[in-house]
């Protein structure tokens, strides 16, 4: 008991996630039998996220004492989070037009799967707002909890004194709820390996085989937006090691990969920036959240790359103006994307739209890739937390909210 405890958690996630790929591979369909492992640390995560989300982020702006600091640290969230996004959806489709991944398929014999209609943006926008905060938070309506408890937060401030017990009680409360995380984490080896063996076991790889062309085009704008972008922001930006950073982030990108969730990830990631890479709570209950909901880096290099999959498939000519659409379109309906499995394929009926893509097409491009979509899922969510993880780096920099000892020290978690 004493020889795994003092193994570093990402290195037992490691072991584990090696483990169940192994495990998968030989037990073949009978490996889902220990999907109940992964359900079980999935629902710990749900448990958790929303009380974590709100406690620590009310407690991460009373810890800024000024909520004139809300304005300058959420212009640059925004500004990073929207402008990383936009790069990634470039990426996919440079990538997309060299690789050329829909030339020679063949999509008729895919069986149509009929998407939920699209939540119009000034929506999405209102929905915000939240009529009422305790049905929000029953909800896990996470932008309009991370609405009401930037609100909430900077009226304790403003209450001065006599919003002072409120402030210590949130801010012991985030204490607690990060116990409370790093104690769910404890089961997360063991998650990760019932979860990829599921996978691996029920023919997510083989599947994935099936379509390399596009998988390959995914899978290598990835790699060069993870390396090149976000490399890019904490090297010549930040003028911090890219070597530390990747390598603090490792547990953290571990459960994305086997969660396919940004949202279930949520309370590992912030662990993890506040234990590994030095950013403050201040920063980290603010930036980390935001993140999850509307960052969606891996989200838009998919839809991008898909939507050019689409348009070579369907024999429909893409121009300058196209792709600024869909470059466009994608960023704007990314904005709020439920931070869930394969909650991309939700996105692609509006960006297909626009380049005038009918319903019923985008429906069998759906049940085309549908079958192996959470493979993909699960590379696409471990580049949103990476893109996550990034930007709170940034923004803690900036704010002077980041201990570059902890940064550079070894990872705790």
């Amino acid at each position: 008991m004493k020889f795994w405890f003092g193994i570093t958690l990402w290195k037992r996630i490691m072991g584990m996630l090696v483990l169940g790929i192994v495990f998968g591979a030989l037990a073949g369909e009978s490996a889902a039998s220990i999907s109940w492992i992964g359900d079980m640390f999935i629902r710990l995560i749900r448990m958790i996220v929303v009380p974590l989300v709100f406690v620590t982020l009310v407690s991460g702006v009373v810890a800024m004492g000024d909520p004139a600091r809300l304005g300058s640290l959420g212009i640059k969230t925004l500004s990073l989070y929207m402008g990383t996004t936009l790069v990634a959806i470039t990426v996919g489709l440079v990538i997309a037009i060299i690789v050329q991944p829909g030339i020679g398929v063949d999509i008729s014999g895919a069986e149509a799967k009929i998407l939920p209609a699209a939540q119009p943006l000034q929506d999405r926008l209102l929905g915000i707002i939240p009529r009422n905060p305790i049905e929000a938070l029953a909800n896990g309506d996470m932008l309009a909890i991370i609405f009401f408890a930037l609100i909430f937060g900077a009226g304790i401030l403003l209450a001065g004194d006599k919003g002072k017990p409120l402030a210590d009680a949130f801010d012991a409360g985030s204490e607690v709820m990060l116990k409370v995380t790093h104690m769910v984490m404890e089961v997360a080896p063991f998650s990760v390996f019932a979860l990829i063996a599921k996978v691996v076991g029920t023919g997510g790889v083989q599947q994935l085989l099936t379509v390399v062309p596009l998988a390959g085009a995914f899978m290598a704008a990835c790699v060069i937006h993870v390396a090149f972008t976000h490399g890019s922001i904490i090297k010549f930006l930040l003028n911090l090691p890219p070597s530390r950073f990747f390598r603090d982030i490792t547990g953290a990108q571990l459960v994305a990969f086997s969660t396919s969730s940004s949202s279930g990830t949520l309370p590992v990631t912030i662990a993890v920036a506040e234990d590994n890479l030095g950013v403050k709570k201040s920063v980290a209950s603010s930036v980390l959240p935001l993140g999850a909901t509307i960052n969606m880096d891996g989200t838009g290099i998919y839809v991008g790359i898909l939507a050019v999959f689409s348009a070579q498939v369907l024999g429909i000519p893409l121009g300058l103006e196209q792709y600024l659409l869909i470059a466009a379109a994608a960023t704007l309906v990314s904005i709020g994307t439920a931070a869930v499995p394969s909650a991309s394929l939700f996105l692609l009926a509006t960006v297909l739209g626009v380049i005038g893509v009918e319903d019923a097409q985008t429906f069998l491009i759906v049940g085309f890739v549908f079958p192996f979509d959470r493979p993909l899922d699960m590379i696409r969510t471990v580049v949103n937390v990476t893109g996550d993880l990034s930007v709170a780096t940034a923004v803690a920099k900036w704010e002077g909210e980041l201990d570059e000892d902890v940064f550079r020290a070894e990872p705790v978690e």
